[in-house]
């Protein structure tokens, strides 16, 4: 089994609805999202998954969220823009252009503060 990693980073606001904090007040982030593919075999030029086409990928799914509002995104309408939620809208976009390869899905909201995304077997 190979795995890659690729990552970017994008900035952004948001709000937590319903947190009783800092956090519910307006505030942005230069956050870092981090992919992990994996693939099984190579193919013919030795390689499990195209970097550049991976990091394309996230590029473009990263320019959706990049210098927003995170709150006025539809995905985002009722579900709060958590670095949780985050992480999974992340998962099932690069999951859709790479199927049955990523593996899973790093944001970093803070340089010591991320979280993870993946699926379990089974899961939608």
């Amino acid at each position: 089994m190979y795995e890659i990693l690729i990552e970017n980073t994008f900035d952004a606001a948001h709000c937590l609805r319903g947190y009783k904090g800092d956090c519910e007040k307006l505030h942005g982030h230069t956050y870092k999202a981090q992919v992990f593919l994996r693939a099984s075999s190579l193919d013919e030029q030795g390689m499990s998954i195209d970097f550049r086409k991976a990091k394309d990928e996230l590029g473009k799914t990263l320019l959706e969220l990049d210098h927003t509002y995170l709150n006025d995104l539809p995905e985002f309408k009722v579900e709060n823009p958590s670095a949780e939620n985050l992480a999974r809208f992340i998962h099932h976009r690069m999951s859709a252009a790479f199927p049955g390869c990523v593996h899973r899905v790093m944001i970093w909201e803070t340089p010591t503060s991320g979280v993870s995304y993946w699926k379990e077997d089974g899961e939608p």
